[in-house]
């Protein structure tokens, strides 16, 4: 029949969805701390800092009174559709599908990454490093580096620096980040491509989710995001279209857990 949508080319094309938004779909999303959710609103705990604190021999410990409050963000909801001819689901050569998964991916990838940097750019920190007057210097990221230090953000692997790829480029001028007689040749700016790197114990990277000037440094457990329905994909026939019309879909939502992780990291890109 027309409008007898084929099980296996749904089957594939919500694998290929899944498997390309997998791939390249996030840079942001698995830096920070992940929660499935059920219903339209995600509460993460934010717990505060103690002092441990001495006895006396057969006294009582003193608490620490940790105090324990809650911060919380709504989900919304997000769509990719396109239309996919349906004798181009046949075809082998160039195959329209996966390129319309691919984009569909990708869409929905540089979505979540915006919703994490707004609600970054929106909850971070009154502190910011560096101004608008130039590009970042070696001494703006030892401020950082101090700034972070200061604020007993641990030194766990888990600090970032998400860059435009403007203010991630004038990094390459600065000699300690690009010169193998201060990183090694294994942690040099073009060795293995521009992926992440490693400087002053944060994961430095550029994605252009970031707004030119305004670059944000944090830590995976200050800042969360929750997913109230992952990727996934509807196909519907449309007889007057003769084609499928393929919808990829989410609901998420993202908030700043403790502005004291994260930080703005401004340079005079625009």
């Amino acid at each position: 029949m027309a409008n007898t949508i084929d099980v296996a080319f749904i089957k594939q094309f919500e694998s290929e969805v899944h498997m390309a938004y997998q791939r390249m779909g996030s840079k942001l999303k698995n830096t920070i701390r992940n929660t499935q959710v059920s219903g339209n609103t995600v509460r993460f705990q934010k717990i505060g800092t103690g002092s441990a604190s001495t006895k006396s021999r057969n006294g009582s410990v003193t608490p620490m009174e940790l105090a324990h409050t809650t911060v919380e963000t709504s989900m919304e909801d997000f769509y990719a559709a396109e239309y996919v001819d349906k004798l181009d689901e046949l075809k082998t050569n160039i195959d329209e599908r996966q390129a319309v998964a691919t984009s569909a991916a990708a869409a929905l990838g540089r979505k979540t990454d915006e919703i994490i940097y707004a609600a970054m750019d929106a909850g971070a920190n009154s502190t910011q490093i560096h101004d608008t007057s130039s590009a970042i210097q070696k001494a703006d990221l030892l401020s950082l580096f101090e700034t972070f230090g200061s604020a007993d953000v641990p030194e766990d692997g888990g600090r970032y620096l998400a860059m435009h790829p403007k203010g991630f480029a004038d990094l390459f001028l600065i000699e300690e980040f690009a010169s193998s007689d201060y990183v090694g040749e294994q942690n040099l700016p073009f060795s293995g491509g521009m992926t992440m790197k490693q400087f002053l114990g944060f994961s430095i990277f550029s994605t252009s989710a970031i707004t030119a000037g305004k670059n944000i440094a944090y830590h995976s457990n200050a800042v969360g995001i929750g997913v109230n329905a992952d990727v996934s994909t509807e196909v519907n026939y449309i007889p007057e279209k003769v084609s499928h019309l393929t919808t990829s879909m989410m609901s998420m939502g993202a908030v700043v857990i403790n502005d004291n992780g994260v930080y703005e990291v401004l340079d005079n890109n625009t």
